[in-house]
């Protein structure tokens, strides 16, 4: 699908506020309410809008350290990668997961309660997943930005 201006500025009132009435969705982007119901359908039918979510603060949950790990497989066929993914898709403190080219297979952005917490995931989960060779953990110090998303503009 191609993005014209009136797309592009769409998705960046989706961006700011995902709970904007329709009716001002399309006054915001100079178009009529159904012209504007119809640019969004075709937006999420195309996939560029995969989804519609709240962003809430792991901290504020209880769960405020936040752990990059690197993990290593002793291999990387096919099937070692499908094992591994499958296993860290169940574990429910990961709330990233990139495969990755470089020094390491994956990188995993990791949410935890305190040190004692992420020594239980660690054990229970990560160091048990299928095919892992060596895992490196750094612990997030401070947040100083996280985008849910990119400037629109720049896929023009």
């Amino acid at each position: 699908m191609e993005l014209d201006a009136i797309d592009r500025s769409i998705l960046t009132e989706l961006q700011r506020d995902a709970r904007v009435p329709n009716v001002q969705l399309a006054e915001r982007v100079g178009l009529s309410p159904s012209a504007c119901s119809r640019r969004v359908d075709a937006l999420e039918k195309s996939g560029i809008v995969r989804g519609y979510h709240a962003r809430l603060s792991s901290k504020a949950l209880g769960h405020p350290i936040v752990v990059i790990v690197y993990i290593t497989l002793e291999g990387q066929s096919v099937a070692q990668l499908a094992d591994f993914e499958a296993a860290v898709k169940k574990c429910p403190n990961v709330l990233v997961c990139y495969l990755m080219s470089g020094e390491s297979d994956y990188l995993l952005r990791v949410a935890a309660q305190d040190l004692e917490d992420y020594e239980r995931i660690h054990k229970e989960w990560l160091s048990s997943m299928p095919g892992v060779a060596r895992m490196t953990s750094s612990f997030a110090l401070r947040e100083v930005i996280n985008r849910p998303s990119v400037e629109i503009g720049s896929f023009a």
